[in-house]
C-alpha cells in the first residue's frame, strides 16, 4: 500500500470515529419511542433532572420545539434582496438552540468549559441550568413548560417585561410546548423500561 493511500485511509477511519448521528428520532410524537430509539437522550435528560430538577418531559418538549432533536440544528440564513446571503438569523445552535452569549455564560458559571451544544448531555445540562436559574431568579416552576419556554425564548428580562404578550404566535408555540410536555409526561409514565 502506498503511503498516500494509508494516510487517506487513516484520516477516513479517524473521521468516522468522531461522527455523530444528528438526525431526528423517527417518531417525535411518542416519548417511549424516542427513549427506545435513543436511550442516550433519556440518560442525558435524567442526568440533568437529577442535577437541576427539571423534569425529563419538560426538557423533551423544549428540545422538540427548539431542534426536533437534531444535534447540529441552526437557524435559517438571512438574505438581502432575497439572494445575497447575510449570515444566520441568530447564533442559536444545537439541540437546545442556545445562543453563543448564553452558552458562554453557562460554560463559565456551570464550570463546563468544554461543553458543546451538539452534545446531548451538554445540551440537556444547559437547559436544566437555564431553567433552574429561571426558577431562582424569577420564580418559574421547573415543571411549567410554557412559562419556561417563554423565558427561554425571550430571555428572562424580556419575559419579565412581558415581551411575549406582543407575540401571539409565540404564546401559541408555548402552549404547544406545554401540551407536548403533558403528553410526554403521560407517555413516559407508561413506558416499559427494560
Amino acid at each position: 500500500m502506498s503511503r498516500v493511500f494509508r494516510a487517506l485511509l487513516g484520516v477516513l477511519l479517524l473521521g468516522s470515529c468522531g461522527s455523530q448521528n444528528f438526525e431526528s428520532p423517527r417518531n417525535l410524537d411518542d416519548a417511549c419511542a424516542i427513549v427506545q430509539e435513543r436511550p442516550k437522550y433519556f440518560r442525558a435528560m435524567q442526568s440533568a433532572e437529577r442535577r437541576w430538577g427539571v423534569p425529563v418531559y419538560v426538557q423533551m418538549a423544549t428540545i422538540h420545539q427548539e431542534s426536533k432533536f437534531v444535534g447540529n440544528a441552526q437557524t435559517p440564513h438571512k438574505f438581502a434582496l432575497g439572494i445575497i446571503p447575510m449570515g444566520r438569523q441568530s447564533t442559536a445552535y444545537g439541540y437546545s438552540q442556545a445562543l453563543d452569549s448564553t452558552w458562554k455564560d453557562y460554560q463559565k458559571t456551570a464550570g463546563k468549559q468544554r461543553a458543546r451544544r451538539d452534545d446531548i448531555y451538554d445540551a440537556t445540562d444547559f437547559m436544566g441550568w437555564y431553567m433552574d436559574k429561571s426558577e431562582k431568579m424569577i420564580g418559574i416552576p421547573k415543571w411549567d413548560a410554557a412559562s419556561n419556554y417563554l423565558a427561554y425564548h425571550e430571555g428572562r428580562t424580556g419575559y419579565l417585561k412581558g415581551s411575549q404578550n406582543a407575540k401571539p404566535w409565540l404564546l401559541a408555540v408555548a402552549q404547544k410546548v406545554a401540551d407536548r410536555s403533558a403528553l410526554y409526561q403521560l407517555q413516559l409514565g407508561s413506558c416499559r423500561r427494560g
